[in-house]
C-alpha cells in the first residue's frame, strides 16, 4: 500500500514538474524563444568592412521564424526554407537551406546575402529590431518587424 502512495505522490510530482515548465517547445522538442512566429524585412546589411548595403524595398528580404522549428525566408527573386534554432537567448543555428535559383535584376542584394547568410550564428533584439551577426567576415543584418496592414472595406 505504501508503496502505491508513493508511485502516486512520485507520478504526480513529475506531471507537476512537466506542466510547469516555463520554457514551452514545440515540435522537434526545440525551446520556445522571442523569434518563434516572428516575420522580419531587411533595413540594412553591414558588411564585414563596413559597406552598407541598403534594399530598395526591405519587404522583398524577409525571414519569418515559424513556431515548428522551420524558417522560410524570400532574398529578392528567390524563395529559401531551412530548419532553425536557438538553444539559448543570442545564440542561432540553421540547418541547410534550398531555395530557388533565379537571376535577380541588377541592384539585387540577393548574392551578397545568399552568401553571407548561411554563416548567421547569433541574433539579438534592440529597440524592436533584430540583429543577426556571427558571421565570419564580420557585419550584421538589422531587419524590423514585418506588418501586413488590413485594409477595411
Amino acid at each position: 500500500m505504501k508503496t502505491n502512495i508513493l508511485r502516486a505522490m512520485l507520478t504526480l510530482a513529475v506531471i507537476s514538474i512537466a506542466t510547469t515548465s516555463s520554457t514551452p517547445t514545440f515540435a522537434g522538442g526545440q525551446s520556445r524563444n522571442e523569434l518563434t512566429g516572428t516575420s522580419w524585412k531587411l533595413v540594412k546589411f553591414q558588411t564585414g568592412d563596413d559597406a552598407t548595403l541598403v534594399p530598395d524595398d526591405g519587404s522583398k528580404y524577409t525571414v519569418t521564424f515559424g513556431s515548428n522549428g522551420r524558417v522560410t525566408s524570400r532574398v529578392d527573386c528567390n524563395r529559401a526554407s531551412s530548419t532553425w534554432k536557438s538553444s539559448r537567448p543570442g545564440d542561432l543555428q540553421f540547418g541547410s537551406w534550398s531555395r530557388t535559383s533565379a537571376k535577380c535584376g541588377a541592384g539585387s542584394l540577393h548574392d551578397k546575402i545568399v552568401s553571407e547568410g548561411a554563416n548567421v550564428r547569433s541574433y539579438s533584439i534592440k529597440n524592436g529590431h533584430l540583429f543577426l551577426g556571427g558571421m565570419a567576415a564580420g557585419g550584421y543584418y538589422e531587419l524590423e518587424p514585418l506588418t501586413t496592414q488590413k485594409r477595411n472595406r
